[in-house]
């Protein structure tokens, strides 16, 4: 085998190795919706963020500090890292798994595809730059697809206006977070350990709302809890996190296509395993938020 040869057969690997990643990492992100969905049958939703983000927190703080010796933060990094905690944690998905008590698990994976939306957004207004028409049309056709999915779920009970209102609010708190996490200085500190660690602190300041609102009666430590707490840890919070940052470092643009898929798996995993039906709507919807991250995507290549 030439020289020539053996590099494009590696190519080739290589390829084949991004592309599975990239539908691992598209099924995997939009699995949370129905898996919080399917735990919040048995717990409260604080209850279900304390045990996700403690297990998923203690299983990457131990990979990075005891199986790969990584450095423990120092400084003004446990500041840093608190403060997307909050943001990226307690915040974000705080908001988000109360919202999923209103709304449907395939609309939840559809709005969390309107994220790169929010993120061109919030860059514009917080960085006071000029806000390009573009993102205004795309986050139109976003917000319109979101509300199209949705009609006839309010009609069904399956959504309420108070749970997308909650549901877009937590979009726009993790973009300001994906932003605040952009323009810090992370040194040497490693990917494995910032994520364990505002995984671990925005648990632990979910822990005073955990503890003010706990109903022992509302809470049930069956199958459905443990499964639900088991998946949004380890596929979702560690597994889908690191493919994400293996594709991004291929090739960014790239990587952000895998989006596009998001919704459209999202909802296929609800019906498969909570029957929620896929209308004429809900595929409409489906389009028009597509079509606004096609016009994001696009921007960021040019």
């Amino acid at each position: 085998m030439t020289e020539q040869e053996a590099l494009l057969k590696a190519d080739k690997s290589k390829g084949v190795l991004l592309f599975v990643a990239g539908l691992f990492f598209a099924v995997l992100w939009s699995s949370a919706s129905t898996a919080t969905k399917i735990g919040l049958l048995s717990a409260q939703p604080f209850v279900i963020c304390i045990a996700r983000f403690f297990l998923a927190g203690i299983v990457m703080l131990l990979i990075a500090h005891v199986l790969m010796g990584k450095r423990l933060p120092h400084g003004k990094e446990w500041k840093q890292l608190a403060i997307y905690g909050v943001l990226n944690i307690s915040i974000y998905l705080g908001v988000y798994i109360v919202a999923m008590q209103e709304v449907s698990p395939g609309l939840g994976s559809l709005a969390i595809a309107t994220n790169p939306v929010f993120i061109s957004l919030m860059t514009s207004l917080l960085f006071r730059q000029r806000l390009k028409p573009i993102t205004i049309t795309s986050l139109l056709l976003c917000s319109t697809g979101v509300v199209l999915a949705a009609w006839p779920l309010m009609h069904q009970s399956m959504a309420t206006p108070f749970g997308i209102s909650l549901l877009m609010g937590s979009m726009l708190v993790y973009s300001i977070g994906v932003l605040y996490f952009s323009r810090q200085q992370w040194s040497d500190l490693h990917i494995l350990t910032i994520n364990g660690w505002q995984t671990l602190l925005g648990g632990i300041f979910l822990l005073p709302a955990a503890a003010i609102t706990y109903n022992p009666a509302k809470n049930v430590w069956d199958r459905h809890f443990i499964g639900s707490v088991l998946w949004l840890a380890i596929p979702v919070s560690i597994v889908a996190v690191q493919l994400w940052l293996y594709l991004l470092r291929d090739n960014a643009v790239k990587a952000s296509f895998w989006l596009f898929l998001c919704p459209v798996s999202g909802y296929i995993i609800a019906n498969v395993l909570m029957k929620e039906p896929i209308g004429l709507y809900a595929m409409a919807g489906m389009l028009l938020v597509i079509a606004g991250l096609y016009l994001v995507q696009r921007k960021k290549t040019a």
